[in-house]
């Protein structure tokens, strides 16, 4: 019979006596979950479904919303980048003075492709005619411009209107003041020429009336010269200063009749947003019947939904069969035109 001898006892000054309870509390340290980043978000029915994908850069969360929204029933997701860890980028076909151009429009597969960005949502507004893609909203990466917001409009094409339309931005330093690199949001108006004004207020359009003059260097407030690090243009403006501004009807985002107010009804919707906490919000949801009852949102509805997120400022980007949020390359809404939209810019989330 073999006597029985402790770990303990044998343990000598070449092999240390074993800490079982040490060694269990480190493996219980590896089986706890890791902490929630954001509860304030969860605390809103918001479940965090990062873990549903492949691993993501520290920094970046991913959300499904709850079942309602504002008593809206929804399917949503957020993507929530701490800027301090992560930054943001903006990719589009080359378009830099609404000329037009031959390159392709891509799908946000596409240009995970080419990134392999861990998130990427569609970005600004874009239309195709006689062969060329055009973007019609800003798009600057690494400070160079491709892509402007549109600078005239018109129902008949006789009766012309100059509106300056939403852009959420960010400059490269923090030379004019401390908060000078934080993002914001504005108005632009490109003027043809050399002159691309960013204003704080838009000019106040409606199809309703008659058309304001062209936007200057003091209409429809002084101007600053817009020359950011990143931007990304759409429209409207939803929330500024941390209120909801909605500003569509300035921005001429809708028809000329009663029976066609676009931001009223319920679409699929994409946005951008920033808080106080240093967090860049991408926002999409899900719409037109994709899924049995999910109508989508109309643009206050998105706007509250990005208030209550804590957003000081954001902006609707492309939305309807444009709607698009990619994490890991893995779509989440239903795309509502049963595929992914080739589109002129994206958003995307990359590790610093």
């Amino acid at each position: 019979m073999v006597a029985a001898v402790s770990c303990q006892a044998a343990a000598t000054a070449d092999m240390p006596a074993w800490r079982w309870d040490a060694w269990e509390e480190e493996q219980g340290k590896e089986q706890e979950a890791p902490a929630e980043p954001h509860p304030g978000i969860v605390e809103q029915g918001w479940t965090n479904v990062s873990a549903s994908y492949a691993a993501l850069p520290d920094g970046i969360a991913v959300y499904r919303s709850p079942e309602t929204l504002g008593g809206v029933k929804a399917i949503a997701y957020i993507a929530v980048a701490d800027l301090s860890k992560v930054s943001w980028d903006v990719k589009a076909i080359d378009d830099p003075k609404i000329g037009g151009t031959t390159e392709s429009l891509k799908t946000p597969s596409a240009f995970y492709t080419e990134t392999a960005a861990p998130v990427i949502v569609n970005g600004g507004y874009f239309f195709a005619e006689g062969g060329k893609n055009y973007n019609a909203s800003v798009a600057v990466s690494g400070g160079r411009t491709y892509g402007v917001n549109i600078n005239y409009a018109s129902t008949d094409w006789v009766t012309m209107y100059y509106p300056t339309r939403g852009v959420f931005y960010q400059n490269e330093s923090m030379a004019a003041s401390p908060l000078e690199n934080e993002p914001k949001v504005g108005w632009t108006y490109w003027s043809g020429g050399a002159k691309h004004y960013l204003y704080s207020e838009p000019a106040k359009n409606s199809w309703d009336a008659a058309p304001l003059q062209i936007p200057d260097a003091s209409f429809p407030t002084e101007a600053y010269d817009f020359a950011p690090q990143t931007a990304i243009g759409g429209g409207p403006v939803l929330i500024n200063g941390g209120q909801i501004v909605n500003t569509w009807e300035a921005e001429l985002l809708y028809g000329d009749g009663a029976d066609d107010k676009m931001p009223l009804a319920r679409h699929p919707r994409t946005a951008i947003g920033y808080t106080a906490d240093n967090l860049l919000v991408l926002f999409v949801c899900e719409g037109r019947g994709m899924t049995e009852g999910v109508a989508g949102m109309t643009f206050e509805e998105e706007a509250k939904v990005l208030q209550a997120l804590g957003c000081k400022v954001a902006l609707n980007l492309d939305g309807g069969g444009s709607s698009c949020l990619l994490v890991q390359g893995q779509e989440t809404i239903k795309v509502s035109d049963g595929a992914e939209r080739p589109v002129a810019s994206v958003v995307i989330l990359k590790a610093k």
